[in-house]
């Protein structure tokens, strides 16, 4: 039996799951034994004026350091940590080449840095592909393909293909939240105009509501305020439906694959975006395409991480 620790890097906070699997069962399914939160503020960390970019990695690998050892006083025979975060990930280096949403993360070896400080193999991958694969692991029986969508601060996205997850030769496939939408629009954190996530995350919903009607207001609010009939609100929501089916089809005539799940912690307010999700999904698809798709909304919340993230890591020690 393995007991390893997946981690999965938020802008607030840290999600660590112990996640158990019997290594010479091949039917069996990952096991999480038990998830732990800690707070952890790296947004503002990063985007601090106080200290400099070094100054906060360091903060940054401290915080993830005690979360894991806290951990670990608990269950001691953890072998191995897989961690998702945010951001390119060099697949021959590990080392994170760019997190948009957290500035001045770049070219930083989070799993050479953490493995000198907690003694223990680690790996280290972009979160929405984490994601991917702990879905993945958990429908195996179902499907070999498939393609996530994770709508938080932004948009990330992952794809398992005959099994396994997709990297690309940069670190960059499935970047989906990059994908431009609308030519010269917003401006993104990654320098370009128009991406997708600036249209479909819960920043971009709390953006399109503030531009219609002048105030600032959480995702979560602005959900309740659709549920309440707030007209504002409801377009906030369906232009961020909008955009992400756009996206979606340009992926869809790429990569050709049935299964879609969407996850992320906005995914709760889907109901608000699924209508216009749909039409323009239908629209933008080429007709050999059309109803050839399975859209289902994650049930793992954010377990698919946390799995995901320490079955790459029990992989990568195994290999």
């Amino acid at each position: 039996m393995a007991t390893l620790i997946g981690i999965d890097v938020g802008g607030t906070n840290l999600r660590l799951g112990v996640v158990e699997f019997e290594a010479n069962n091949s039917s069996d399914h990952p096991k999480l034994i038990e998830e732990m939160r800690f707070l952890a503020d790296f947004s503002n960390l990063c985007k601090s004026h106080q200290q400099t970019p070094e100054q906060a990695w360091q903060k940054i690998l401290s915080t993830i350091s005690i979360a894991i050892n806290t951990v670990r006083d608990k269950y001691p025979e953890v072998s191995a940590v897989g961690i998702g975060f945010p951001g390119f990930i060099d697949p021959n280096t590990q080392k994170i080449l760019q997190s948009p949403n957290l500035p001045g993360v770049s070219d930083v070896d989070l799993t050479a840095d953490l493995s000198r400080l907690i003694q223990l193999p680690v790996i280290t991958e972009n979160d929405a592909l984490a994601a991917a694969y702990g879905e993945y692991v958990t429908r195996s029986m179902f499907t070999k393909n498939l393609i996530y969508l994770g709508l938080g601060t932004g948009v990330g996205g992952g794809l398992v293909m005959s099994g396994q997850p997709v990297q690309g030769q940069h670190g960059v496939a499935m970047e989906v939240g990059h994908i431009i939408v609308e030519p010269n629009g917003r401006l993104c954190g990654c320098g370009n105009h128009g991406c997708m996530e600036q249209y479909a995350s819960a920043t971009a919903v709390s953006i399109s509501y503030f531009e219609a009607n002048g105030q600032h207001c959480s995702a979560e609010e602005i959900a309740s305020r659709a549920n309440a009939g707030d007209q504002h609100a409801l377009n906030a929501y369906g232009l961020a439906g909008t955009k992400l089916a756009q996206a979606l089809a340009h992926i869809l005539k790429v990569i050709d694959v049935s299964d879609v799940v969407i996850g992320g912690g906005m995914s709760a307010a889907w109901p608000l975006m699924s209508q216009s999700f749909q039409r323009q999904l239908e629209r933008d698809l080429i007709p050999a395409l059309r109803g050839k798709t399975k859209v289902s909304i994650s049930s793992m919340g954010d377990q698919a991480g946390i799995i995901g993230a320490a079955m790459l890591a029990h992989g990568n020690v195994s290999a």
